[in-house]
């Protein structure tokens, strides 16, 4: 090849036909660097938005997001509808800076940092429907700023950082149809008019407007600001609204020829810019936003006459406006840093999706406290520290509202004379300067505690530094570090970042230790290892997962940590990395991409539409990626199995059949309903595929659904060592509070089965009788009150028969309670209060249990995550969690889970006063009254799986009933 080569080309040629064939392969490599990537997953950006756009019909929204995702959202419900997820890399690789709706909401364009400048960016192109990346546009000069599609379809405009100007495609083929290069720097903003000319802005100050066949007509330089940012065209078409992001001005001009016609009044803009304009659907008002804020955070501003007359401020968000977005009802969608989105009506009523994630910014201020050994960590969710947290490493407890300890400390920032490290990309030691990053800030400084070394933290990284200010180690950081901390022992660096998360390094060498996500809601949290290790809160499994790229032509997929919970889950290694300080140590599982769980696409029906026969076909495609054998499927409706059977194969021949479009007829009830997918090879089971279908047609009166409880509880064991008080108790008490549901009305009959100090054989005999009874519509509750254990790994509930030391043979271990619970035909729920050490509070019993010594406490976490699961769909009430016990009383003759519990059914937990309970109701009520109950030593946990959605469960005596 290579002789042929040089015998029809010149030298030069050859060379650069080489090179050409070179760039394509380092790409072709970068961007099928399939090596897992741990990512955090929150269900929402855990990094600023950038852009957002809505299709013609408004019907969808997207958000692009520096955390290297796009996402696509329900205008009308504020609904998660997909997660978009290019190939990404370490460092910025992936970062999205602009997004783009075609007109018809079908397609959506990524772009931003998406490449490398050695191998050219790209814009991806995504199915809004199902996530699939169908095309890239390649080898772009500079990163992508911003992209918009032409109001008839027919083009996409790319605007390019650095001189590159902008790119015109024809999307009939996603070609080059035209570009201008003669930009002397980055141009950040592109818009069409209806008629289909094009506005542009530049940071070389011009403003540019072209005609339709893309020939520049006019270009003007403005006076209020060096860099204009964003430029919209009035729907008229006769006026362009540009603001800046070095100033707190907004011009409008003329959509001719670019005069500028007026100012809208700004003069009380005092701080900021007003970067991001917009104007209504029938171009009455003007909007801008931008860095303006007032003492309660963001507003944006409006102007009613098209912007000459008389401005209004609406309260927008604390945090930055990062776009604006009008719709063709009159409201106004806009995106922030925090970051989040919201919607507000012409009438001024907003409502606001915020983030998931703590906001630290100000809690260098004595509000990110650590113990000496730095396994206790005092911080705050919200700005400044408010709203006080603790997490405790060893207990594996997340607590607002923590007492003051004496043993935290906070920062130490004075032994050393380092200025100018607050907010400053100029810190220094001494008045010397210290060596940051080119346009990187400071923002938090700690010290060791002999003042021989300290840290700072910036925009993009930590950097240790001896006390004559030499670097001894840097490391990069996800996100801002907005505050720092050194342990006592000098052993551990804390880092709160911007990302949600606070990390720990070995200090030595910047050695990332552990990470923690304590979720907004202060009650779920997840702890891990750079090798992904973990330990978690019940529900928390799904905030980290393991990014894999397919490739530069394909999406990525996102596996979430509980795919790989078996080999993953490990909160006694956890425990340990503090002491040790070795994370290399830790043993080898098996490689994450052998262990992959099959990935379910339902093509048809699509989310939200309707349906008037029972009888409907669903169409989906299955792919493979471990390609070892598909076991199995499973159809949920409303999160339970539509048959009794726990799945049924779909793929008879793996290689045959593998990727291809399948069909299934399933029949529904005749109301509106959700349906998941979820399919099994013998890895795992595959997150689930779920739309949701509105019934149309009429309407048919459905049952009352019956409800079956077993309720079991064990206090007189057989061997008098391991004997508790009140769980037999519990199990009666609990069984008559359900059985005062008869005759209320929510259930058409109430049978209960009381398993009091059962054997082995009562036990199992009363999980196949519920199993036997509850059908479809019905709604099943198992509780079990008594002693758990783990042993090897698994957990058993211990009958009143059992021997200890034969454990397999007399115990009821947790596989034969999955078995029955997951497989409920009806709402299954799962009461568990099974993590008893004797009565702790007063009026001890033996709270040694030397007889089971040989055990260990049962890990009730990973019970609850594995039932709560999608593919097993069970409602888990746990009675503790971490490493508590659950706590019994003589003042209350029973535990405090069992006795907040009859309480809450008893109507207290009828938060709404509307006569009746839900799972939510119930899970805050317990929440709150068994912390209060046991002085804060006992913290229950609801796990609910993401298919089932909040429903009644009981009615309670409320008057207002």
């Amino acid at each position: 090849m290579y002789i042929s080569l040089l015998q029809h080309f010149n030298k030069m040629q050859y060379i650069f036909i080489c090179l050409l064939l070179f760039t394509y392969t380092e790409l072709a490599l970068a961007a099928n660097n399939t090596t897992p990537i741990l990512r955090l997953e929150t269900g929402m950006h855990t990094a600023q938005i950038t852009k957002i756009d809505v299709d013609a019909a408004n019907r969808y929204l997207v958000t692009g997001s520096l955390d290297k995702t796009a996402r696509i959202w329900s205008v009308k419900t504020g609904e998660l509808l997909q997660v978009l997820r290019p190939p990404i890399n370490k460092g910025n690789e992936g970062k999205i800076y602009a997004v783009a709706f075609s007109p018809d909401g079908k397609t959506v364009a990524v772009g931003g940092w998406t490449g490398t400048f050695r191998q050219g960016m790209s814009i991806y192109l995504f199915d809004r429907a199902t996530g699939e990346l169908k095309q890239g546009i390649r080898s772009l000069p500079n990163v992508i700023h911003h992209l918009t599609y032409s109001p008839n379809g027919r083009f996409l405009v790319a605007t390019l950082g650095g001189q590159n100007g902008i790119r015109i495609y024809r999307t009939s083929n996603y070609r080059l149809q035209s570009k201008d290069t003669h930009y002397r720097n980055g141009s950040h903003w592109a818009a069409f008019d209806r008629d289909g000319r094009l506005v542009t802005t530049s940071y070389d100050g011009y403003i540019r407007l072209y005609n339709q066949l893309f020939k520049l007509e006019s270009k003007i330089k403005l006076q209020d600001g060096k860099r204009p940012f964003a430029a919209n065209f009035s729907p008229s078409g006769q006026k362009i609204a540009v603001g800046f992001e070095d100033a707190t001005y907004v011009n409008v001009l003329s959509g001719n020829n670019l005069k500028l016609l007026y100012r809208p009044n700004t003069r009380r803009v005092n701080n900021g810019n007003l970067a991001n304009v917009a104007w209504s659907a029938d171009g009455r008002w003007l909007y801008a936003g931008g860095k303006f804020t007032q003492s309660r955070g963001s507003v944006i501003l409006r102007w009613s006459k098209a912007g000459k007359g008389r401005s209004s401020k609406i309260p927008a968000s604390a945090n930055t406006i990062m776009d604006i977005r009008s719709l063709r009802n009159g409201s106004v969608i806009f995106a922030t840093s925090q970051p989040s989105f919201g919607l507000f009506t012409a009438k001024g009523n907003k409502r606001e999706y915020g983030s998931k994630i703590a906001d630290f910014r100000g809690i260098f201020k004595g509000k990110f406290l650590v113990s000496k050994q730095g396994d206790i960590v005092q911080f705050g969710y919200k700005l400044k520290g408010k709203r006080a947290a603790e997490f405790d490493i060893n207990q594996r407890i997340l607590a607002l509202n923590p007492s003051a300890k004496s043993d935290l400390n906070a920062p130490r920032i004075s032994r050393l004379n380092i200025s100018d490290w607050k907010n400053s990309p100029y810190p220094k030691l001494n008045g010397k300067r210290l060596a940051l990053k080119r346009n990187e800030t400071a923002h938090s400084l700690a010290i060791t505690s002999d003042a021989k070394h300290f840290l700072i933290g910036a925009d993009w990284s930590l950097r240790f530094f001896n006390r004559r200010g030499s670097l001894k180690w840097k490391v990069s950081v996800p996100a801002i570090v907005w505050g720092v901390n050194i342990a006592a022992n000098n052993k551990v660096a804390i880092a709160a970042i911007g990302d949600g998360t606070i990390r720990w390094y070995r200090l030595r060498d910047g050695r990332e230790l552990l990470a923690l996500f304590p979720h907004k809601d202060g009650k779920r949290w997840i702890l891990w290892t750079p090798k992904g290790y973990y330990a978690a809160s019940s529900g928390a499994e799904e905030f980290i997962g393991w990014h894999i790229n397919n490739g530069f032509n394909k999406a990525a997929d996102f596996f979430p940590a509980a795919r790989f919970r078996e080999n993953y889950y490990r909160p006694e290694l956890i425990a340990k990395i503090l002491e040790t300080l070795e994370p290399k140590n830790q043993a080898k599982p098996p490689k994450i991409k052998k262990q992959l769980p099959p990935i379910v696409t339902l093509l048809s029906p699509q989310n939200n539409t309707s349906f008037s026969k029972s009888r409907v076909k669903l169409r989906y495609k299955v792919r493979n990626p471990s390609n070892v054998p598909i076991t199995g499927a499973k159809i949920l409706i409303d999160g339970r199995p539509l048959e009794r059977t726990k799945g049924f194969v779909v793929v008879q021949n793996q290689q045959e059949r593998a990727n291809k479009v399948k069909y299934l007829t399933i029949t529904l009830p005749k109301r509106d309903v959700e349906v998941a997918l979820i399919v099994e090879n013998r890895n795992a089971a595959s997150e689930p595929a779920i739309i949701k279908l509105q019934w149309k047609g009429k309407y048919s009166s459905e049952k009352k659904p019956k409800l079956y409880v077993l309720a079991i509880g064990v206090s007189k064991y057989d061997n008098p060592n391991i004997r508790l008080r009140y769980a037999a108790k519990d199990a009666r008490d609990l069984a008559k509070a359900w059985k005062a549901q008869r005759g209320k009305g929510l259930y058409s009959n109430v049978t209960i089965k009381l398993l009091a100090d059962a054997t082995q054989e009562e036990v199992l005999k009363g999980l196949k009788w519920i199993q036997d009874k509850t059908t479809q519509n019905d709604v099943a509750i198992v509780s079990l009150s008594g002693h758990g254990t783990n042993d090897n790994g698994e957990y058993y509930f211990l009958p009143r028969d059992v021997n200890i030391y034969q454990l397999k043979q007399t115990a009821v271990s947790y596989q034969k309670i999955k078995n029955t619970v997951s497989s409920l035909l009806g709402k299954a729920l799962f009461f568990v209060d099974t993590c008893h050490s004797g009565n702790v509070m007063g009026d001890r019993v033996s709270s040694t249990h030397r007889g089971l010594s040989r055990v260990n406490t049962p890990d009730v976490v990973q019970i609850s995550n594995d039932l709560s699961s999608a593919e097993n769909g069970v409602v888990v009430f746990a009675s503790s969690t971490g490493a508590q016990y659950s706590l019994e009383n003589s003042r209350w003759k029973n535990g405090a889970f069992t006795e907040a519990l009859i309480e809450a059914l008893n109507g207290k937990a009828d938060y709404t006063r509307d006569g009746v309970i839900s799972i939510n109701e119930l899970d805050l009520y317990l929440s709150e009254r068994v912390k209060k109950l046991t002085r804060g030593k006992q913290t229950p946990t609801t796990t609910k799986p993401k298919t089932i959605e909040d429903f009644m469960v009981a009615k309670s005596k409320s008057r207002f009933f």
